[in-house]
């Protein structure tokens, strides 16, 4: 009969301590530890997690080194690196599912988790668009652009046009910021208003435009700006109204 190794009742620890608390009660270094005991059989892996969330820095970053990194990492053969990978993409995965068909208004704390989780440690600038509903219901939700490290480059058309072949009512914009500003730029503004104008002429309404970063998030609606744009809007369509030929 084989003696059970000291191994095994550390692991056996580690799961029922899992199973009984979730997360709540671990260190990431028993975090990462754990997920790599399910491709490691009988080896210490305590070690091994300490090294790689020091190479990587955090939890986060471990969750979303490339799997060519984890590798150089002493102990991470091929198999630790895809289960880290698959567990940071289901992730994403189910946060995105869960904010579908969900309410925006009751569901805005779940909507910027998601979006924080998509694009918070994106090296590329990503615009993304969510669609609703007249009820604010969540249709669905698109990446619509890939930019470079400073720049993304999307039309109003491309935001309109999906818009309406999703049969939505309401649009919600978000992009990322990958160097850490969370402060819009005079393109970020410019393109926002350029969008609320041409939805508002097809009687489309743009909610929100969320700019994510490492450093945080910065709310066009919160900061007054929506407002600024749909009053400059209504002004613009009276002097339209007015200028227009009358029957």
């Amino acid at each position: 009969m084989n003696a059970e190794k000291p191994n095994d009742g550390h692991r056996e620890r580690l799961r029922k301590k899992f199973l009984k608390f979730g997360l709540d009660k671990f260190t990431d270094d028993e975090i990462v530890e754990l997920l790599l005991t399910l491709a490691t059989p009988r080896k210490d892996c305590k070690q091994i997690a300490r090294n790689v969330l020091k190479e990587f820095g955090s939890l986060k970053g471990v969750l979303e080194a490339p799997m060519g990194e984890l590798q150089k990492i002493g102990g991470i053969g091929p198999n630790n690196a895809l289960g880290i990978r698959l567990i940071h993409s289901i992730a994403r995965k189910f946060l995105r599912e869960k904010i579908l068909k969900e309410n925006y208004i009751d569901s805005f704390e779940e909507v910027l988790d998601y979006f924080t989780h998509a694009l918070r440690d994106e090296k590329y600038e990503f615009f993304h668009v969510l669609f609703l509903n007249s009820q604010n219901a969540i249709l669905h939700e698109e990446r619509l652009a890939v930019g470079s490290a400073t720049h993304v480059v999307l039309s109003p058309q491309q935001v309109i046009g999906k818009a309406l072949s999703s049969k939505a009512a309401i649009i919600v914009l978000a992009h990322n910021h990958p160097g850490g500003s969370i402060e819009p730029s005079g393109e970020d503004v410019a393109l926002t208003k350029e969008i609320v104008f041409s939805a508002r002429l097809l009687d489309l309404s743009v909610r929100e435009h969320l700019i994510i970063s490492p450093n945080g998030y910065f709310s066009f609606m919160e900061n007054g700006l929506m407002k600024i744009f749909d009053d400059e809007f209504e002004r613009f369509h009276k002097r339209l109204v007015k200028l227009s030929p009358r029957k």
